[in-house]
C-alpha cells in the first residue's frame, strides 16, 4: 500500500517559544515535515517561494508584515495551503470566513491541531480548492475602507496560479471554456465568464462583447470600424471587436 507524501510545513511567528510549541506538537505526526520557520512576514514571503511548503501555519499578529500581508504577497505559483494561527478570536473569525482552510487559537491544543491537519490532508490532493481559496483570503487581506486587491484563479496544465487583477488585460470566453489573458501567456479561468463580471463590477473590467471582458487599463487604441463597431488593440497586440450592444459603453471610455 503506498502511502503520501509527508506535508512539507513552514511554521510562521514572531514569537520563539510559539514556534518551537508547534514544532514539538507537530513532531508528533509522521507524516509532517516541518522544513523551515519565519519570524516574520518578509521572510515568510520568501520561503514559501524557496521551499514551496504544503501547508502553512500563519500567525496574523506580526510587526511589520503580519498574516494577512502574507497572504496578499503570496508568489502567484506556490500556493500552500493556509492555517491561521491567532490569539484573537476576531482575526481568526474574519481569515475562516474569508476562505483560510482553518484556524488556531494560541496557546493551540494537540487536539485541535489534529483536525487542522486531517483537514490538510483532505484538500492537499485539491489544488483548485486551495487556489481559490487563497484567492478569497487575498481580498480579505486588505484593511477596512482600502478597496480590495483582487485575485483570479488561473490554470496552466495541471497546475493552478494566484494572479493579481491588474495583470490581466481580458476574460475571453470560447464555448465552455474561459481564458485569462496576461502579456505572458493564457490560463484557464475557473469560473464562468458571467460569475467573473460579477465579481469584477466597481474595477476597470469593461464588457466590450458578451465573450469578453477587457481591462480598461491595458487598451492601446479605439479604432472605429462602424457609428456602432470599434476595434480595441491591446497592450499585447491582441485586437477585440466591441458588439453594437456595447458602444455605448465604449463611448464613454473615449471621454476618460
Amino acid at each position: 500500500m503506498m502511502t503520501s507524501p509527508a506535508i512539507r510545513t513552514l511554521i510562521v511567528d514572531d514569537e520563539p517559544i510559539a514556534r518551537q510549541i508547534l514544532r514539538d506538537e507537530l513532531g508528533c505526526f509522521s507524516d509532517v515535515d516541518v522544513v523551515g520557520e519565519a519570524e516574520n512576514g518578509a521572510e515568510a514571503v520568501a520561503k514559501i517561494g524557496q521551499l514551496r511548503p504544503d501547508l502553512v501555519l500563519l500567525d496574523l499578529q506580526m510587526p511589520g508584515l503580519g498574516g494577512f500581508d502574507v497572504i496578499h504577497r503570496l508568489p502567484e505559483d506556490a500556493l500552500p495551503i493556509i492555517i491561521i494561527v491567532t490569539a484573537y478570536d476576531q482575526h481568526a473569525i474574519r481569515a475562516f470566513e474569508a476562505g483560510a482552510l482553518d484556524y488556531l487559537l494560541k496557546p493551540v491544543s494537540r487536539e485541535r491541531l489534529e483536525k487542522a491537519l486531517d483537514r490538510a490532508r483532505v484538500l492537499r490532493g485539491r489544488p483548485r480548492e486551495v487556489a481559490e481559496s487563497l484567492g478569497r483570503l487575498s481580498e480579505a487581506a486588505e484593511p477596512p475602507g482600502v478597496a480590495r486587491a483582487r485575485k483570479v484563479v488561473g490554470r496552466a496544465g495541471e497546475e493552478y496560479f494566484l494572479l493579481n487583477i491588474g495583470d490581466v488585460l481580458a476574460f475571453q470566453a470560447e464555448r465552455e471554456l474561459v481564458w485569462i489573458v496576461t502579456a505572458k501567456q493564457r490560463y484557464l479561468a475557473t469560473q464562468a465568464l458571467r460569475h467573473i463580471d460579477s465579481r469584477l463590477r466597481g474595477t476597470p473590467f469593461q464588457r466590450v462583447h458578451r465573450n469578453a471582458l477587457v481591462n480598461v487599463n491595458h487598451v492601446r487604441k479605439m479604432t472605429p470600424l462602424s457609428s456602432q463597431r470599434w476595434l480595441l488593440t491591446l497592450s499585447n497586440g491582441q485586437e477585440f471587436t466591441v458588439s453594437k450592444r456595447q458602444a455605448h459603453n465604449v463611448r464613454q471610455m473615449l471621454q476618460w
